[in-house]
């Protein structure tokens, strides 16, 4: 009876053994507002996996890519709350929560990308990402979403900085890049990503902005051939995560994540670099017309918009230093 009793609190012991080794599992929901084949999106899996081997399996991060939880704005909103507990997104969103954020998606901002990631990885992108916590989000290694230049649709076409007066040009909802194409000549357009093709299709719009990569996963080049690089802007993309929920983990845990998330920063700058020369090519064969243009007049004309951001001015000055 003994050996009995023995052997059935053993069985059950074992069950809650296992019961908890289960429930010791975290999965972290991503979401990710690009496709599948963009590299931001390749880099949130390869995120994924890191997490995954640096964790020893004890937390998986699930990527829903594709704005199946939501555009960026949404999904930045959903993270601050706990709704989901990672969003991968663009800083140009970002600077609408997290102010200091602004400062990387001023136009004509960095000198290259050797000064952009001599900002990012160095004090100033660290003061900003700290930043993140007031409004209780976690920020991890910065990511590049490549250098934005305008496309517009046929009988649309910008040649000088003449041509973009009256335009209805989408651009992300923020203040920084609406008064941008304000001091440019441009009608700004603030709408979701999501909307852009079908906006672009009706007439809605007269162009967008973007980089390659976007212009070609987005398919935007098949009604906005248009192309024409002058890189007004380059802010950079990061992964950001719940503060609470960060909080919550074990210090190991925490620490694999940052580790991952650094990692996974680089490899995506490391893509993206390629993947922004690859697309140049495929949305040329696929009938785009890329025109490079002098961007000094467009400096210029968007010169004003450092003395209209007075909070950033030291952060300017610091920035500009590292050049």
């Amino acid at each position: 009876m003994n050996m009995i009793r023995s052997a059935v609190v053993s069985f059950f012991a074992g069950v809650v053994f296992l019961s908890q080794a289960a429930s010791a599992e975290t999965v972290l929901r991503l979401a990710e507002n690009q496709p599948e084949s963009n590299p931001v999106t390749v880099a949130m899996y390869r995120f994924a996996e890191l997490v995954k081997e640096y964790t020893n399996g004890d937390v998986t991060v699930q990527v829903f890519p594709g704005a199946q939880l939501g555009q960026e704005p949404e999904t930045i909103e959903q993270t601050q709350a706990g709704i989901i507990d990672l969003a991968r997104v663009n800083s140009v969103v970002l600077a609408n929560v997290s102010p200091s954020m602004g400062v990387f998606t001023l136009p004509y901002i960095f000198g290259g990308w050797d000064h952009k990631y001599k900002v990012l990885d160095g004090d100033i992108g660290t003061e900003v990402l700290n930043d993140l916590e007031k409004v209780g989000l976690i920020g991890f290694g910065y990511m590049d979403a490549g250098a934005r230049s305008f496309y517009t649709v046929e009988g649309k076409t910008i040649s000088k900085i003449e041509d973009l007066k009256g335009m209805k040009i989408r651009v992300q909802p923020a203040p920084i890049s609406i008064r941008m194409m304000e001091l440019l000549g441009a009608v700004p357009t603030p709408m979701n990503y999501g909307e852009v093709y079908s906006s672009l299709q009706t007439g809605v719009i007269d162009g967008a902005e973007n980089d390659y990569v976007s212009y070609h996963t987005s398919a935007h080049y098949e009604v906005a051939p248009n192309y024409v690089e002058d890189a007004h802007l380059s802010p950079p993309a990061l992964l950001l995560m719940n503060k609470a929920k960060f909080d919550s983990l074990p210090t190991e845990q925490q620490d694999a994540i940052r580790k991952a998330g650094m990692e996974a920063a680089l490899y995506e700058r490391e893509i993206m670099r390629k993947a922004n020369v690859e697309a140049r090519k495929t949305v040329e064969d696929g009938g785009a017309t890329v025109t490079e243009i002098d961007n000094t007049p467009f400096q210029a004309a968007v010169g004003p918009i450092y003395d209209e951001f007075p909070s950033y001015k030291p952060l300017i000055e610091r920035i500009k230093a590292a050049k």
